[in-house]
C-alpha cells in the first residue's frame, strides 16, 4: 500500500489507547498522521484518560499520557488529508459543538475518503450528520446517538470491527487489530460493503 497523509481529530481526555495506538501503528507502517485539537498548536499536548472494563455497569477512567499534537487545527487543509482517525474517549463530547471540526468530519464523507472511528467517536460522527443509512459501531452507550442519526447500530463483539463502504468503526480499544487492519484494507482499496470481524 502507498503511504497515505492521515488527519487524527483529537482533544483532551480521549481515550489513551485509542489515540497513541492508531497513531504509532500507521506511523510505523509508512504513512504520515497530523493529530490536530482545535484550539491548541504543534508541540502542545492534550491529556488523555485510560478507560477500562473492570465489572462495573460501566467503564472506569483514569488518567492517561500527555500526547503531543504534531500539527495544528487552525493550519490544516482538510483537502490534503487522504483518510482521516477518530479517536474515542471524552472528546468527542466536546469536540462535536465544534462547527469546523465537524465541517472537516463531513469533507471526508462527502469525498468518499476512509474514516477510522472507534468508540465514542460516533458522537462526532452523529453530530456531522453522515451516518443516516449507514452500519456503525460504537461503545454501546453511543447507541442512541448512532440510531438517532440514522444509522445503524452494530452490535458486534468488543474486539470485533465493521466496514461500511469508506467507514471503519469499532466499539472500544479491544478492536484495535480488527479496526486498524480494516482501515488500512478501506486505505488500500481493498475492501467494499459490509463486513465485521
Amino acid at each position: 500500500m502507498s503511504s497515505k497523509k492521515i488527519l487524527m481529530i483529537t482533544g483532551d481526555f480521549t481515550e489513551d489507547y485509542e489515540t497513541m495506538v492508531p497513531f504509532q501503528t500507521l506511523l510505523a507502517v509508512g504513512h504520515s498522521v497530523d493529530a490536530v485539537c482545535p484550539g491548541k498548536k504543534a508541540g502542545e499536548t492534550v491529556a488523555t484518560s485510560i478507560h477500562d472494563f473492570e465489572g462495573d455497569q460501566t467503564y472506569t477512567e483514569k488518567r492517561g499520557h500527555n500526547f503531543a499534537l504534531n500539527a495544528t487545527f487552525a493550519d490544516i487543509n482538510v483537502a490534503d488529508y487522504d483518510a482521516l482517525v477518530i479517536p474515542g474517549g471524552r472528546a468527542p463530547e466536546y469536540l462535536r459543538l465544534d462547527k469546523d471540526v465537524t465541517a472537516a468530519v463531513e469533507h471526508f464523507f462527502k469525498t468518499g475518503k476512509p474514516v477510522a472511528a472507534i468508540c465514542h467517536g460516533a458522537q462526532l460522527l452523529a453530530a456531522a450528520r453522515v451516518i443516516e443509512g449507514r452500519t456503525v459501531s460504537a461503545y454501546p452507550a453511543c447507541r442512541p446517538e448512532v440510531e438517532l442519526a440514522g444509522g445503524t447500530y452494530a452490535e458486534i463483539a468488543i474486539d470485533a470491527a465493521v466496514t461500511d463502504g469508506n467507514l471503519v468503526t469499532a466499539p472500544a480499544w479491544p478492536a484495535h487489530p480488527a479496526w486498524l487492519s480494516q482501515f488500512m484494507a478501506v486505505m488500500a482499496g481493498e475492501a467494499a460493503g459490509t463486513l465485521a470481524a
